[in-house]
This record gives C-alpha cells, sequence and structure tokens, in this order.
C-alpha cells in the first residue's frame, strides 16, 4: 500500500537549536508553508441525528429497562431511553423494519423486515475508558449478532405461506413464536435462533388458508405454555404448548385484528374489522365458545374502520382502562387518524395529524402510567395519572418539522443569563413540569463546555429555539410570529380544548375529540413564513423576515406585555414609474396594543414594498442598524427612535434611506425590465476595466475548465444574496468606519459608508464631533464591484490587518474577543458560487483568488468563516473559510491567502434540500489531540521509531529538560513525500499490532528522539475542526464533524440482567 499523505514534496528546515529560538531578533518563528492535504477520500465523522426519525414503521418497549425502540422503513432501529441514552443500529438491507420486540432486562432486541428475515440485536459494552487517571465503565453499543428466515415449504405458494405476519416472545425468553401467513405457527429458541420442530402445530391442525393467515399471538398472563392464536377469518384458538393440543376453541364472526389478555387470564378482548370489539370469558369446561360475553361498536352503528390494535389494562381503583386505535366511522371522520381511551364514564378520542404506527404504555402492574403512542411524525407521551390524561413534553424525539422548515441559525457559546431566561420562558410556556416515562440507560457523556442554540424558522411563521448541545435536541421556547398580524387563526390563544368546553361539546357531542400533538403540516397564511433569522447573543435581539416582507425586530422581556408594535414601511420602488406588483398582499399588522407572554417580543416591523419573499437581513445591535433585501433591493433601518431637528419632526425610517441607497439597484431594476446593459460610473469602474482587459489576456491553465460570463439580463439579477456589516475602512485608508456591503444575484457588490449617530468614526472625529444633520443615519454609496462571470454571490467577509474576521458586535466593546487590527490594511472576502476572491481596501484591488467552478467544476452553496481551535494549545485557533459545493463536498482554505486545505466528500449530492439548508457552526465542535511527532535534530538528521502519528493541521512546541515551552504557532509541518511514505510502510511490517486504519484517521509508526537528549524539537498537533448541521429528512438533521475527540455523540451505558463481555464495538 502506498501512502501519500501529501500532495507536494518539501524539505524539512534545518537544524535549529534552543539558543536560536531564544533570540526572537534572530529567528522568532519558523515559518512553514501549508500545502494542500489529499484526504479527498476521507469523510466527515458523522455523529448524531437530531430530530424525529423519518418514516417509522415499527416499535417496541423494555419494561424491565425502560428502553424504547423505534425501527423505519429504511431499516435503521434506535433505541432511546433518558435524554441522552441513545443507540442506533443499521441492518445490511434497507429493508422496512415491520415488527420489534425487547428480551425484557436482557438488552436484547429482535427484529423483523419485510423481506421476511428475522435479526437479533444486542446491547454490547466496549473497554473500559481512562479519563484522568479514573477507569470509567465502558460506552454500550448495538450490534447485530445474528438473522434467520423461515425455510420454505415444497409447493408454489411457498413464500406466501411461511411469510412472517406476526411475533410472540414467551415471557421466559428462551422461545420465540412465530405466526404466518398460511396459518402455520412455527418456534424459535433464542439467542441461537435455531427452529424448534417438534413444538410446531400438529398436521392435524394445520389447516392451510381456509382460515387465514395468523393476525394475533399472545401469550396466558398467568399460565405460562398456554397461548392464544387469532386467525385472520375470526377464529382465536387457545392452544396448549406442552401438551400439544387446543384447549378451547373461540368463533368470532368478524374478521380478527388484534387480541390482548385480562390482567387475570380469565378474560380477553378481541378487535375486529367492523369497527367493534368483543370480551371473551375463558372457562375450563367449555371446548367451544360461540358466543362472546358483550359485543361493542363504540363509534356504530354506521360503518366503521377497523379497530388496528386494542390495550386492556387495570388499575389499582378498580375501573380498567381500555386503548383503541382506529374505529372511526367510515363516512363522517374515516379520514381521522385517533386513538380512544376509555375508564368508567370518561371517554376520550385523540385526534392526531399523522398516521398511529403503534403505541404502548408504561406501567407497573398493569396500572398504567402513561401512554405512549408512536405517530407517522411525531411521538406523542400522555399522562395517565393526571386528571384529564394531559400530553407530556418530549425532551428528544420532538418533531422539528411540526411546521416545514424553511430557515435555521446555529447560535454558539450562548451566555448563561440569556440561557437561563429562554429556559424560564419556555417554561412558562409548558406549564406543569412532569417526569419523561422513559428513563433507562445511563449517559456518560461529559456535561457540554458551552451552551448551543439551534433556531429553525417554519412555515406557520414561528421560530423554535432547541437545546444542540447534547444528544438530545431538546425544544427550549417557541416564539410565534403570527400574533403581530391580523390573520385568520389567532396565535394569542391556545388551541381550546373540546373536552373542557361545554360549547364544543354540544356542537361535537361525538366522537369527543381532542387534538392532540404539535406536528401541523398546513399553515393558515403561507405570507408568515420565516425566511431568515439573526440573533445577536448579547443584546438579545432577534431579527426575523418573512415571505411577505415583514421584517420584526425582537426584544427579550421576561414579562408579559401588552403593548403595539411600532411600524414603518419602506417602498423600495421609490421614483418607480410603470411597475404593478402581481403577488400576495403584504400582511396586515396589528395596531392596537396586543398581549405578548414573555419571551421575545416584538418591538419594531418594517414592512417593505413591494411585499417580496426577504432573502437577505444583516442586524448590528451595537449599533441599532438593521438591514433587508428582496428581489427588489435592499434597505437599512435603525430600531431606535432617534429625535431629529430638522423640520421633519421624529426621525422617519423612510427619510433615513439617502437616496444613494437605492439608486444602485434602480439600475439593476431598469436593465432587468429594459433589457439593456447597464453602464457602471463609479470610482472603481477604471479599476474593474483594468482587471477586465488583463483577464481577456490571461490564459486559462489547462487543469481549468472556461467559464463563460452570465448574461446581465438574467430576471433574477436583482435578487440580493447577502448583507454585512462592518466597521472598516472605505473612504481611505486613514479613517474607519461603519459600512454596509450588499452581495447580489448577478455579481454585483456595493459597499455603503454609514454615519451613525453615537458611533465615532475618523471623519466625525476630524469635524470635532457629529453635527445635527448627522443625527439621522445616513449611507453614502462607496464601493461598487462587478465580478466578471457574474456569478451570484454567496457570502461578504471583512478582514482586519491581521487577516481574520471581525468581531461580532459588542465582542471587541465589551472585551469578549480580541479586538480587531485597525493600524494595517483592511481586506474583503468575497465568495461567489463560482470563486473565492479578496480585495484590499480602501483601494477594492485584487490580492488573490481561487476558482473553484474552474478547478473543481462545483459550485459553492454555503460559505462560513469558522473558527478552529487547539486541542493542545488552549489559547491557539485559526479561522478557516468552509465551503459547501453542489456536489455535496466540503473545501477548507486558510484566510486571507485562500490555500485550499482540505476536501471532504460531506453529502451527497443528489441530497438538494440538504445541501440547501446545511448550517456551520462558528466554533470547531471537536477538538483532538491527533499528531504527536517527536524529531531528533542532530548533525546527521538521524530519525528514529516510534511514535503515534495521524494527519491532521498542527502547530509546535519546544521542549528542553522536561518543560515545555508554547512559541510561536505554526501553519503545516511539511514532511518530504517520499520519506514519510517510507516510514509508515516500514514502521507497519515492523509494528504491525500498533498499526490501526480506519475511514476517517490512521496510525502509524513514525518519529522517536534518541535516548538521553537534552534538546529535542516536538511538534504535537490537534484536529482543528468544525461541526455543522444538515436537514437529511424534513423531520431530522444530522451533525458532523472533523474531529474524534470531543464529540456531540451518544456516550451511554445499561445494567443488564446478562454479564456483558468487554468487546470492541464494531
Amino acid at each position: 500500500m502506498n501512502w501519500r499523505p501529501f500532495r507536494s514534496v518539501s524539505c524539512l528546515p534545518t537544524v535549529v537549536t534552543w539558543d536560536q529560538l531564544q533570540r526572537p531578533t534572530t529567528l522568532s518563528y519558523i515559518k512553514l508553508y501549508r500545502r494542500r492535504i489529499n484526504r479527498s477520500s476521507q469523510k466527515p465523522r458523522f455523529t448524531v441525528e437530531h430530530g424525529f426519525p423519518h418514516q417509522p414503521s415499527a416499535l417496541a418497549f423494555d419494561p424491565r429497562l425502560q428502553l424504547m425502540a423505534i425501527g423505519t422503513k429504511s431499516g435503521a432501529i434506535k433505541i432511546y431511553g433518558a435524554p441522552g441514552v441513545e443507540f442506533t443500529g443499521l441492518h445490511k438491507d434497507t429493508t422496512a423494519v415491520t415488527q420489534m420486540h425487547f428480551l425484557p432486562g436482557q438488552g436484547r432486541l429482535l427484529s423483523l423486515l419485510d423481506d421476511n428475515t428475522i435479526h437479533l440485536w444486542e446491547l454490547v459494552a466496549g473497554p473500559p475508558r481512562e479519563l484522568g487517571g479514573v477507569k470509567k465503565e465502558g460506552v454500550v453499543s448495538l450490534n447485530e449478532v445474528g438473522s434467520y428466515s423461515l425455510p420454505g415449504r415444497p409447493g408454489i405458494e411457498s413464500c406466501s405461506a411461511t411469510r412472517v405476519t406476526v411475533l410472540l416472545l414467551l415471557k421466559s425468553c428462551d422461545l420465540l413464536c412465530i405466526g404466518t401467513e398460511g396459518g402455520g405457527v412455527y418456534f424459535l429458541e433464542l439467542p441461537r435462533l435455531l427452529l424448534k420442530d417438534n413444538l410446531t402445530l400438529p398436521d392435524d391442525y394445520r389447516c392451510g388458508k381456509s382460515l387465514g393467515p395468523v393476525e394475533s399471538l399472545q401469550e396466558h398472563p398467568q399460565q405460562s405454555g398456554k397461548i392464544l392464536i387469532g386467525y385472520s377469518r375470526g377464529l382465536v384458538v387457545l392452544w396448549d404448548l406442552n401438551a400439544r393440543h387446543a384447549d378451547q376453541l373461540f368463533l368470532g364472526k368478524q374478521q380478527l385484528e388484534s387480541l390482548v389478555w385480562e390482567r387475570s387470564g380469565s378474560l380477553f378482548v378481541s378487535s375486529h374489522n367492523d369497527g367493534g370489539y368483543s370480551v371473551w370469558s375463558v372457562t375450563s369446561g367449555n371446548a367451544c365458545n360461540p358466543q362472546p360475553v358483550s359485543s361493542t361498536i363504540p363509534y356504530g352503528p354506521f360503518p366503521c374502520k377497523a379497530i388496528n390494535k386494542i390495550l386492556w389494562r387495570t388499575t389499582q381503583a378498580g375501573s380498567p382502562v381500555l386503548l383503541y386505535s382506529g374505529g372511526m366511522p367510515r363516512a363522517s371522520y374515516g379520514d381521522r387518524h385517533c386513538l380512544t381511551i376509555q375508564q368508567d364514564k370518561d371517554h376520550v378520542t385523540l385526534d392526531f395529524t399523522s398516521r398511529v404506527i403503534d403505541f404502548f404504555t408504561v406501567h407497573s402492574f398493569d396500572d398504567p402510567s402513561a401512554l405512549v403512542v408512536l405517530l407517522e411524525e411525531e411521538l406523542v407521551v400522555i399522562d395517565l395519572q393526571t386528571p384529564g390524561w394531559p400530553s407530556l413534553p418530549t425532551p428528544y424525539l420532538a418533531p422539528l418539522h411540526s411546521s416545514a422548515i424553511t430557515c435555521s441559525c446555529h447560535i454558539s457559546s450562548v451566555p448563561p443569563k440569556l440561557w437561563e431566561r429562554l429556559v424560564n420562558a419556555g417554561r412558562a410556556q409548558q406549564g406543569r413540569q412532569h417526569t419523561w416515562p422513559i428513563c433507562g440507560g445511563k449517559n456518560l457523556a461529559p456535561p457540554p463546555k458551552q451552551q448551543e442554540l439551534l433556531l429553525t424558522g417554519h412555515e406557520d411563521g414561528t421560530v423554535r429555539f432547541w437545546d444542540a448541545s447534547g444528544v438530545a435536541l431538546t425544544p427550549l421556547y417557541k416564539l410565534s410570529t403570527a400574533n403581530v398580524f391580523h390573520t385568520d387563526c389567532d396565535p394569542c390563544d391556545d388551541p381550546q380544548d373540546p373536552g373542557n368546553d361545554p360549547d364544543m361539546q354540544q356542537e361535537e357531542e361525538w366522537p369527543p375529540f381532542r387534538k392532540v400533538g404539535c406536528f401541523d403540516p398546513y399553515s393558515d397564511d403561507p405570507r408568515l413564513g420565516i425566511q431568515k433569522i439573526s440573533l445577536c447573543k448579547y443584546s438579545n435581539k432577534l431579527l426575523v423576515a418573512g415571505t411577505a416582507g415583514q421584517v420584526i425586530v425582537l426584544g427579550l422581556n421576561d414579562e408579559r406585555s401588552d403593548h403595539s408594535v411600532d411600524v414603518s414601511v419602506v417602498d423600495l420602488l421609490q421614483d418607480r414609474e410603470g411597475f404593478t406588483w402581481k403577488g400576495h398582499d403584504r400582511l396586515e399588522p396589528r395596531l392596537k396594543p396586543a398581549p405578548f407572554p414573555p419571551g421575545f417580543q416584538p418591538q419594531v416591523l418594517v414592512q417593505c414594498l413591494p411585499p417580496a419573499s426577504v432573502t437577505a437581513v444583516a442586524l448590528h445591535a451595537e449599533w441599532n442598524l438593521i438591514a433587508f433585501g428582496t428581489s427588489h433591493g435592499f434597505g437599512l433601518d435603525s430600531f431606535i427612535k432617534i429625535q431629529a431637528s430638522d423640520a421633519d419632526g421624529p426621525l422617519s425610517r423612510v427619510k433615513s434611506l439617502k437616496k444613494s441607497l437605492r439608486q444602485s439597484f434602480r439600475r439593476i431594476r431598469k436593465s432587468r425590465v429594459s433589457g439593456k446593459k447597464r453602464t457602471i460610473t463609479t470610482p472603481t469602474s477604471k479599476v474593474q476595466e483594468a482587471n477586465a482587459a488583463l483577464a481577456e489576456q490571461e490564459e486559462v491553465a489547462p487543469v481549468q475548465r472556461r467559464i463563460e460570463p452570465r448574461s446581465a439580463d438574467d430576471s433574477l439579477s436583482g435578487v440580493v444574496r447577502c448583507l454585512c456589516f462592518a466597521d472598516t475602512f472605505l473612504r481611505d485608508g486613514t479613517h474607519h468606519g461603519p459600512t454596509l456591503w450588499a452581495g447580489t444575484n448577478s455579481g454585483s457588490v456595493y459597499a455603503y459608508a454609514l454615519e451613525v449617530p453615537g458611533v465615532g468614526s475618523g471623519r466625525a472625529c476630524e469635524r470635532g464631533g457629529a453635527s445635527e444633520s448627522s443625527t439621522c443615519v445616513e449611507a453614502v454609496l462607496g464601493k461598487e464591484i462587478q465580478l466578471m462571470h457574474r456569478a451570484p454571490v454567496v457570502s461578504i467577509s471583512v478582514l482586519d490587518g491581521r487577516g481574520k474576521p471581525l468581531p461580532d458586535p459588542y465582542e471587541a466593546s465589551q472585551d469578549l474577543a480580541i479586538a480587531p487590527d485597525m493600524t494595517n490594511a483592511h481586506s474583503v472576502l468575497i465568495a461567489s458560487e463560482e470563486q473565492l476572491k479578496v480585495f484590499s481596501l480602501p483601494k477594492v484591488s485584487a490580492k488573490t483568488k481561487f476558482k473553484l467552478t474552474a478547478h473543481e467544476g462545483c459550485r459553492v452553496r454555503k460559505v462560513a468563516l469558522v473558527v478552529f481551535s487547539s486541542a493542545v494549545q488552549e489559547d491557539y485557533s485559526e479561522h478557516t473559510l468552509v465551503c459547501l459545493t453542489n456536489l455535496g463536498d466540503m473545501h477548507l482554505f486558510n484566510i486571507p491567502g485562500l490555500r485550499p486545505q482540505v476536501r471532504y466528500d460531506c453529502i451527497r449530492k443528489e441530497d438538494i434540500s440538504g445541501i440547501a439548508s446545511c448550517v456551520f457552526t462558528k466554533n470547531g465542535q471537536g477538538e483532538n489531540n491527533m499528531f504527536n511527532v517527536l524529531m531528533k535534530k542532530k548533525k546527521q538528521k538521524k530519525l528514529e521509531s516510534p511514535c503515534c502519528f495521524t494527519l491532521s493541521l498542527i502547530f509546535f512546541t519546544y521542549k528542553y529538560l522536561h518543560q515545555t515551552v508554547w512559541h510561536k504557532c505554526l501553519d503545516l509541518v511539511l514532511l518530504q513525500q517520499s520519506c514519510v511514505s517510507n516510514l509508515l510502510w516500514n514502521e507497519k511490517q515492523k509494528h504491525s499490532s500498533d498499526f490501526c486504519c480506519s475511514v476517517s484517521v490512521f496510525k502509524a509508526e513514525l518519529f522517536k528522539p534518541a535516548s538521553g537528549a537534552k534538546n529535542s524539537f516536538s511538534a504535537a498537533a490537534c484536529l482543528l475542526s468544525s461541526a455543522g448541521f444538515y436537514l437529511i429528512s424534513p423531520s431530522e438533521y444530522e451533525r458532523f464533524s472533523l474531529s474524534a475527540k470531543v464529540l456531540t455523540e451518544p456516550l451511554c451505558s445499561v445494567q443488564l440482567d446478562r454479564p456483558l463481555e468487554f468487546t470492541l464495538a464494531r
């Protein structure tokens, strides 16, 4: 095997002595050039999936271990316990899981697939972990240990006759009963999965398909070895497994759906296809029972749908609880998805918005405490101990897609005060706190070092806040923007419970429906949809923008408030004649005071005209400014009222938008409608003409693809793609001040110099302070950049004199981040769909670029500047540009040099929605000490072995007399490629036991200093990593990371009844 960790070949520096390292005048640091790493075959590590499993198909529960399992149509199995306890298994074939059964207390799970195979899974513990010198228990994982397929009988119909329809696990957990479509019942020995021929039904009792398939198998609750066998056409047989004969027959007249025993074993209940259920008495003297004790059609007498499953649970109070799904009248409510709870006179029909997959009860001695219902789109838990049977909030498995997700935003390192206020606001919404009934397992993951928020905007106008700090994505708080407007449904009022409203009871006397669950795929008004979200975590300001051009600024308040929202209208098409808006109308705002619950409350509403969907927003809370853009232009607004001294009175937000802010977009719109190419007359036009002439003369390299320029007449050329606030140099290289940057779909970038009251700038200070006319926010067009190929601008970022991104608002002023370098020249990084380019400021001359489309043949979809932190040196970090392309691969570039570092295949290119919804976190999540190279520097440059090696980004340390002195952090070690390859291969042969190879990392023996050396030159490395989310289905976010140490992944254990061998998890 030929290992080639580096593409380029570069020699190591010559001998460096300790004296030289101590003299900063001679050698302050060693500069080593960064080269691209050939890691295209590696992938980011997928750690955990957040949200609700996509297309669930089966459900199981272990009452001893308090674990719940969910199977999906794609063949995945997910086991859940207490929050943070999760196990995932995946079958080899992507076949739907139809049934699952736990072996209680053993940590074993049986799964039946749609291809008629039975699989056995086990929870296996890994080796003990050692953390800080203390041994910890091993992490448990889910592994498949065996499978079985029922052999077919001779004949044409052998496949259908032996198709498994139902499974029953006996209480002894050593036998599995298998009912088939041909009416046969077979038995498997567990856990070896061996067929027991001596227990199969005798030939005298085999009736082929005359009685229909076996629909249900239930073991007698008091007498082991006796089971009920229910056939589809209505016959129920009480079978004695030991004597191998039928004790009693029960003749039903309707098609059978399910069976359930009463706890004493003297009664059982059968549900049928006609929407009714029957109660049967089990007596020893009667061999054939043709009539049930009672038969009821609860929602008759008109034809009803089948009762698919029924449960009978006795209680200590005496009255049993009856639970069943289905049974609705076909004509009136045949399209409803319902589950009924009955106890004495209490009768509630739970009305869901998606199909019921399965359900079970959590009970002790048959006294139910909770009902768990698995639906096609969510999980609902009902508290059966509280009067009224309320639903419980879920700490995990909450449906992210309760309303369709339209946008998302990730906030890392949330301040504790903001976190506490959000949690309190969420608790006020939920009301009474309840205990989660599924509490099995133990979460071994350490508490998160920082709190992370995931914000999702939805089609119904809500913004949901999620705790993304750990494995379980927990809902924290829900914000609704619909109460700002007049709509058909007022979300300020919680949905009324028909069971508590007498008027509703009179209107809907039967069935007694109650809406349960939060999944609602329908939106009352699509104009409410949230398109953009921006949150300032230091000022507690939230900016949301919607589909109908509404932009709302919200502030956090711990108390309920009744107030009116300040409304302003911004016409982006002023002085424009002949334009007619043919889209939807704008939302009508509420002018009277409205009640707002604790949490984020609206303060300012800005309505864009025409009411087109908002495509970009920017929030600068320190300057009290917001920027917003649509397909018709962009606007600037101050959400703090400022009194102006002119004759106009209070500042009008419309008037504060100077004409220069609209002139550039007016030119774009005119060119888009008239079809004429516009001529740009700006201070930078000469620079662009020179760049264009230079580009025409430049020959395309053989490895590059020639990209033809796009037409300027595109109807979508005026769409604003990104907005950015920055304190930088725009007018000249001496004075810096607030600026606004805007990028469009036609490759145009506009930079405006802002004069913000209260924010000092170089020119304002030069004038001796702000004048009366400067009390309004003014914007003056300063620069205009037109990219050559007119590719849409994806992102704009301003870099300081050190080449680092400017800190967020309040970070520098409150000493939360290192102040930006304002002494050296700044630069601006513009990322379009085709290339990355850095321009110097204020001259706006091109410094460097990388043609991603020309080199890789892909287009940029997502861009983020990610902070990569060191696992070895806490105060060291790097900023890296991360790009996600339309092919699903991820590219990492250093800044401001734009040198390619790593390329990963991240998302399938067919997953268009996943690529479009990907969100990068700002800070690297995982950290790992992955590179540890010791190099002895002698005159002969002798390299010895061994030492652990893993490829990653690295920095240097210097060791002297057992003391580590951190010196200047460097970029990347360049090892000679042939030397590394030979060493890797040779050391693999000599130390094969210490060699490990996997998808993400590989280890090998490399270098070791000679013994007794006083001075050694050491290089230690960390994985500087990034984490992100992307939407893999309408209901699941998948988190991935480039690291392998501090990961957001399940680390948990379970106490089982069987011994666990410490084996390496596969």
